[in-house]
């Protein structure tokens, strides 16, 4: 065997490892991207804990459908980039719609998290959901709402005396 397919047979490994080991993928179509705009974006990636590579589309094909996750063969067609959430499994889709702001042409073409395939639309609005941070901060302050209403109800009645 040459030592190009052994390459490309350590590629879709790779892909097959990552995809293992994320509790999200997106699949991302990065047109119009500028080199300043996509180093950027891949800072933003990092920093969120999210890994983002461009690969083939058949490499990343074969390895998707060796694991069993099933994606519309229409998405592979274009430039594709590949987002592996780890952390924060909504991240991706919150930074890709930032950037949309900036360029249109950049968009989600699917996703999968815990085993669930969104399409297009459906991944977009994956993007509206807090991230985990944030809705710990707003159970927090939901927990203690009624103790506050409590304590100021009694204070009320305390200072009325």
């Amino acid at each position: 065997m040459s030592e190009n397919f052994e390459n490309k047979k350590a590629l879709v490994e790779t892909i097959k490892g990552q995809a293992q080991n994320a509790s999200g993928i997106y699949l991302i179509s990065p047109k119009g991207l500028t080199v300043d705009k996509d180093t950027e974006l891949r800072s933003s990636f990092r920093k969120n804990g999210v890994t983002y590579k461009v690969y083939k589309n058949r490499l990343m094909k074969i390895a998707f459908d060796e694991l069993g996750y099933k994606f519309e063969d229409s998405i592979f067609e274009g430039p594709t980039a590949v987002a592996f959430a780890s952390e924060d499994c909504v991240a991706p889709a919150r930074i890709v719609k930032e950037a949309q702001a900036e360029n249109k042409d950049y968009t989600l073409k699917a996703a999968l998290l815990e085993g669930k395939y969104y399409d297009e639309k459906s991944a977009g609005v994956l993007a509206s959901i807090p991230s985990r941070e944030v809705l710990l901060t707003q159970l927090v302050g939901m927990l203690q709402m009624p103790i506050r209403k409590l304590a100021m109800t009694v204070n009320a009645i305390a200072e009325k005396k």
